[in-house]
């Protein structure tokens, strides 16, 4: 099964995590999602695979947030716009094998869905 990965190609934690999957010999789509934003869909499917709440695929750390959002209460697809609208908030890498996804900080976390 192909792997999908979103992806940030400045990012050294994705390409640890490159390595890491070429080291393995796994086939790898790769999704640059700073070009190409996810949908609101694609975001639902993604924190159902997660099983997570959207709070947890934020970058609280990320300049655009501390600006713009920390210490803000919005409801779910409130964050999900934000994200959308600023795909940099998004936390990465994200990896996803058929109906798992984890988030893979550190790249390691990737075999728990292996």
């Amino acid at each position: 099964m192909k792997l999908l990965v979103y992806h940030n190609g400045e990012c050294s934690k994705c390409q640890s995590l490159t390595e890491l999957l070429q080291s393995k010999g796994a086939e790898v789509e790769y999704k640059f999602y700073l070009h190409e934003p996810l949908t609101t869909d694609e975001l639902k499917e993604l924190l159902q695979k997660l099983q997570l709440p959207v709070e947890a695929i934020l970058r609280t750390s990320e300049p655009l947030f501390t600006a713009q959002f920390e210490g803000k209460e919005l409801r779910e697809d409130e964050w999900l716009q934000a994200i959308i609208d600023n795909p940099i908030l998004l936390q990465r890498p994200i990896v996803i094998n058929g109906d798992k996804a984890v988030i893979a900080r550190p790249a390691e976390k990737v075999l728990e869905i292996l």
